[in-house]
């Protein structure tokens, strides 16, 4: 067994981080080039969602359960999803001046087929992943390096 207590492995703040900005946690804990590379990550998959299917991959309302795999990738999730509702909530009033076209077009467009599925499951597997770092960094064992024995050899 190891002489390290269970306190010295939990790091409540590194989690917290972690949540706010994906690799930060890391960081935190001194693991600067993981942290990098974890944001790296989780901001390519989640944006490369949003790019996917637009930012209608982002919805709370009315696709929740996707929304809750992909609030974990933090303040960036929800801070889309509200320019999302805004987006939604406000329909251009109709122009005397505009043509028919754009005095009845909506003032958003879903996704056709397929392609929002997909931008959403790229969203979510960003916020997936980012939990599986959330916790790696809350529960932190620190790295052993290569040719560094156990306690117990």
């Amino acid at each position: 067994m190891s002489s390290r207590s269970a306190n010295e492995t939990f790091q409540p703040v590194a989690g917290i981080l972690a949540f706010l900005l994906p690799g930060a946690g890391h960081a935190y804990l001194g693991e600067v080039r993981r942290g990098v590379h974890i944001c790296i990550g989780v901001f390519f998959l989640f944006f490369g969602g949003i790019f996917i299917a637009g930012i209608d991959a982002i919805d709370r309302e009315e696709d929740f359960w996707w929304f809750v795999g992909q609030a974990p990738v933090g303040p960036v999730a929800f801070g889309i999803d509200r320019i999302h509702q805004n987006m939604k909530a406000h329909d251009p009033p109709p122009d005397a001046t505009a043509d028919w076209f754009e005095m009845n077009r909506p003032a958003r467009m879903r996704s056709l087929g397929h392609v929002g599925e997909i931008g959403a499951l790229f969203a979510t597997i960003a916020g997936m992943l980012n939990a599986i770092c959330i916790i790696d960094a809350t529960w932190h064992a620190p790295r052993r390096r290569r040719g560094e024995r156990g306690g117990d050899a």
